[in-house]
């Protein structure tokens, strides 16, 4: 990480931290991708964000600059730094009033980053990166751009981003001090604003259609598609990482729930495929509060997600956020599960009306892990022992066996209260999101297995 970059202040001020910095390691088409879905998004709302970016050279900058002389128009002012070559000033978008262009030294090291950080009253985004340097890849540099590699990080969370634009205001005030000043009343203007993670759902829906864009090119290599459906993972994971920050009382939420669908799955002797598809439906199980998206490139594809997913009856409606989720084959089995978390035991639930064992078995898991959570997390402000709390809660979900519940399940939740009443941990890891693909396996694809196989196995 090159001293003195960006990048590296916010490593550092990280470093120590209780919620520490996962970086990860992008390719160019993917971080083309991004900044593309990023930039078009502004064309499209009228926040007027605050945009600061950065390019490593003038020449990259004048790619782009007439899709600049856009954005400028929604934008309320633009910050661009970068190496002044290539006419780097002579562009007509850089005379622009709004466009502010700053010319950086040769040897200063944001002149070898990539930047994109957005800051608008319905959204905040950033993209942050590093080229790796020539020993860093090893085996020499790529002969191929788009398979050049970059470290660093994109995010949706808003402290986060702002942090890095104080960075980078910070870093512009060597070179403009009147400029800092202007772009930091902008920031305070923004910074009032409440962001609402449902807000976010529109910018996320727009990065996985252009991760998929660029996915559904046969030329590229297996090594850059794979990194591209881990970044369309990391969109998603990124969009319930808000709705966790915020739930203020318990951040941890979706994590706690995690680890009982994890145990829970273990006491039930379910493969690790399973558990680890489990894992993500835990991950994205509170996305459903928002609000219908469609894509950003097909208006119309909702109807056809639906009717091409073959372990979902065809009758069967998608709650509102897992919708999105239907765009990625490997990801619809998880929006199943999240679809049909909703139904109860009796047939009275929604959205599809299912009874019994016609209920995914993972659905069935998520909804009582779920409900188990949440009383747990409620009962934990009154003055109740933890021990008793633990008892509550499952007598809580007792209540409704055979009704809303699974009562086999409920045998199995009552052997991991024992288990947490004895002094059982259950682990909770904070999910590395910038290593998404992990998440992934071959047999995650909806095709691979059917509701009937997967419930056979324990009923």
């Amino acid at each position: 990480m090159l001293q003195g970059s960006i990048l590296q202040q916010l490593e550092t001020a990280h470093r120590h931290s209780t919620r520490p910095i996962h970086f990860g390691v992008y390719y160019k088409n993917t971080l083309v991708a991004l900044c593309h879905a990023l930039e078009d998004h502004i064309l499209t709302e009228e926040g007027q964000p605050l945009v600061i970016t950065a390019f490593q050279r003038g020449k990259w900058y004048l790619q782009e600059a007439n899709r600049y002389a856009d954005i400028a128009q929604k934008s309320r002012e633009i910050a661009i730094m970068a190496a002044a070559d290539a006419g780097f000033a002579e562009h007509p978008t850089s005379q622009l009033p709004n466009v502010d262009l700053v010319g950086l030294e040769a040897d200063d090291p944001v002149g070898q980053e990539w930047h994109l950080i957005i800051l608008s009253p319905q959204y905040t985004a950033m993209v942050i990166c590093q080229e790796l340097s020539e020993s860093d890849y090893g085996s020499g540099v790529p002969i191929s751009d788009l398979e050049r590699k970059f470290y660093g990080l994109w995010t949706f969370e808003p402290e986060l981003v702002r942090e890095t634009a104080e960075f980078a205001i910070a870093h512009i005030e060597k070179y403009n001090p009147e400029l800092a000043n202007k772009l930091n009343t902008h920031k305070q203007a923004i910074q009032a604003a409440i962001i609402s993670p449902k807000d976010v759902s529109a910018v996320v829906t727009r990065v996985v259609d252009y991760l998929q864009t660029e996915q559904n090119d046969l030329t590229i290599p297996t090594v850059l598609d794979r990194n591209l459906v881990s970044n369309e993972i990391q969109a998603f994971l990124r969009m319930a990482q808000l709705l966790d920050l915020a739930e203020i009382n318990n951040p941890m939420a979706a994590s706690e729930v995690v680890a009982i669908v994890e145990t829970m799955g273990q006491l039930l002797d379910l493969p690790a495929w399973q558990i680890k598809r489990l894992r993500l439906a835990a991950l994205l199980h509170r996305i459903d509060p928002l609000q219908r998206v469609e894509s950003a490139l097909t208006p119309s594809a909702s109807t056809t997600y639906q009717e091409d997913a073959p372990s979902c009856p065809l009758t069967c409606p998608l709650i509102p956020g897992a919708q999105t989720l239907r765009t990625m084959p490997r990801l619809r089995a998880v929006a199943q599960i999240i679809t049909h978390q909703t139904e109860w035991w009796n047939g009275t639930g929604q959205p599809a009306g299912l009874a019994g064992d016609e209920i995914p078995l993972e659905s069935r898991i998520l909804a009582l892990a779920a409900s188990f959570q949440w009383q747990v997390s409620k009962k934990l402000d009154s003055e109740t022992s933890e021990k008793d709390v633990f008892t509550q809660a499952l007598d809580e979900c007792r209540q409704q066996q055979s009704t809303r519940f699974d009562p086999k399940l409920i045998d199995i939740l009552t052997l991991l209260v024992m288990g947490l009443q004895q002094g059982l941990d259950l682990p909770l890891m904070r999910t590395k999101i910038s290593r998404g693909m992990w998440l992934l396996d071959s047999r995650w694809d909806s095709h691979s297995k059917s509701n009937e196989e997967i419930n056979s196995q324990h009923q």
